[in-house]
């Protein structure tokens, strides 16, 4: 074997493992339907390989008819441009698709690269046309309505066909390919064996579901494909039906391709940085931070949260879940930690990476409030049994909740719960029934803190009364707690725990209008 031989097969073998090893680590979510047919967020991790992976950018034009479009979609560009970027250098194919205006790309390689794709031997019959809606979403009623075009401009823009490229600040490299064909798109994933599809742009209720390249024929036709959701933006007018703010109309959309046709995935776990929030999005915003295994919670809050606090409160609510392969990490937790408002906790017995915690402590420092369900009350201790690199806070309870969990009496008997006194005129009880039972097993919490003040107590036959329900100040931060968060809490269509955490949520943020009407 030659020196020169030898070398040769040395670069080989070197390429071959950097590509090997290039992959895309993914927290996927999706909403799947239980018996009753309630959907329930669902996360999963997949490792994917770049070199089978593309990246579709669907028209994210240099001008649209409707000048709100047209900023956002400005907005959406340093932060697109950088997940391409670093998907470009793994080994991912990046296509942009600006539909009808290929004219302006005639003569660039990433254009031509697309013309030249061989005919796939599995194209789909109808993969160059639109596609209206999958079976799944026969029964499915679309989210927002979109009559007038869904510009959210006052007075209305003009519509009309102003694009006539993409909108600069998206690098076309010469590896990449252009095309808004479904065809060419589907000839360029077949030559090189892509089963793997990320795709974002505009806007999420039109092009990015339905064009020939969009969601739906993607996922009809067998590839895992994946919507960046905070990469992404609706034509929706807000003041059309569901009258909710033209981000939560996003949200809307983007829950209703979970629900019936594919999962989404955040930007940041491409890039390693912060997720994308557009800068006129000004809602206050409820980071949920949920790891228990008992109770639910990952079902019950998020159906609860989206459905009162997002959308009759106009709040932002964003959810964290432990890692599927690591309970003692909750992917994106720093990264939220910065843009909450308010903290909303449901934990229990987790030890998280140091600087994880740490970011919890310094939302508190800062004066900002938190609101614990259940768990929280043991959230961060795991009795001394946490690894290298993770934290505890054995002493969260009584230093930021003001309680005093010492265990709970056994299950079976019901609690009941009253009105502790002196505290029928606290705005955190406006329109909470002043009796009402719970299935959950009473907490020992007794006595609180000297500066927490009891809301609600429970009660069981033949044991002493316990605070069920409580305020407390840290610094400046103002905290609510409540050991109820029984599955059977939130049963029903208006049960006293949604009224009672709903309070707790505007109190704690200082909002004024914490109505009965609500």
């Amino acid at each position: 074997m030659t020196r020169i031989t030898l070398m040769l097969l040395c670069l080989l073998a070197a390429a071959t493992f950097a590509t090997a090893a290039e992959t895309l680590s993914l927290v996927t979510r999706r909403r799947v339907a239980d018996k009753a047919g309630a959907f329930h967020i669902v996360q999963e991790r997949v490792e994917w390989d770049a070199s089978k992976t593309a990246a579709i950018v669907c028209d994210m034009w240099d001008r649209h008819w409707c000048q709100g479009a047209t900023r956002r979609v400005g907005q959406m560009v340093p932060a697109m441009n950088a997940l391409l970027t670093q998907a470009r250098e793994k080994g991912v194919l990046i296509v942009h698709a600006p539909s009808s205006t290929m004219g302006h790309y005639k003569d660039h390689p990433a254009r031509k690269r697309a013309l030249a794709a061989p005919r796939a031997k599995d194209l789909p019959a109808k993969i160059g046309g639109w596609n209206r809606g999958l079976p799944a979403e026969k029964d499915a009623k679309w989210p927002i309505d979109q009559s007038d075009g869904g510009c959210d401009c006052q007075p209305p823009c003009k519509q009309g066909h102003p694009w006539r490229s993409q909108v600069p600040g998206l690098d076309i490299a010469d590896a990449d390919a252009v095309s808004d064909s479904g065809v060419e798109v589907w000839n360029l994933l077949a030559a090189r064996g892509i089963e793997n599809v990320l795709v974002m742009g505009v806007h999420t209720n039109m092009c990015v579901i339905g064009r020939p390249f969009g969601l739906r024929n993607l996922a009809q036709n067998g590839k895992n494909v994946l919507l960046v959701r905070d990469l992404t933006d609706t034509m929706y007018n807000s003041r059309k039906a569901p009258f909710v703010s033209h981000f939560r109309g996003t949200e809307l959309v983007v829950e209703h391709i979970e629900k019936h046709v594919c999962p989404t995935v955040l930007s940041s776990d491409v890039t390693g940085a912060a997720r994308f929030r557009f800068p006129g999005d000004e809602r206050k915003r409820v980071v949920f931070l949920i790891a228990e295994r008992e109770y639910h919670t990952w079902e019950t809050l998020p159906a609860f949260a989206e459905r009162v606090l997002a959308d009759k409160h106009g709040l932002a609510v964003e959810f964290l879940f432990a890692d599927p392969a690591e309970r003692n990490v909750v992917p994106g937790l720093a990264d939220a930690m910065t843009r909450a408002d308010l903290l909303f906790l449901s934990m229990r017995r987790r030890c998280l990476p140091a600087a994880d915690l740490a970011a919890v402590r310094k939302h508190l420092a800062a004066g900002k409030p938190l609101v614990g369900i259940r768990t929280a009350s043991h959230a961060f201790d795991t009795k001394g049994k946490h690894p290298e690199g993770h934290a505890e806070w054995r002493t969260f309870d009584p230093e930021v909740l003001g309680g005093n969990y010492k265990g709970h009496h056994g299950n079976g008997p019901v609690t009941t719960v009253t009105v502790a006194e002196g505290a029928a005129a606290h705005p955190i009880l406006r329109g909470v029934a002043k009796e009402l039972t719970t299935k959950g097993s009473l907490y020992r919490t007794s006595p609180l803190t000297k500066s927490a003040t009891c809301l609600l107590t429970g009660s069981i036959p033949g044991k002493a009364p316990e605070p069920i329900a409580w305020t407390n100040t840290d610094g400046k931060s103002r905290i609510f707690y409540t050991s109820l968060g029984h599955p059977d809490d939130f049963k029903g269509n208006d049960p006293p725990i949604a009224r009672l955490l709903t309070n707790a949520v505007l109190w704690a943020l200082g909002t004024e209008a914490v109505s009965e009407g609500k």
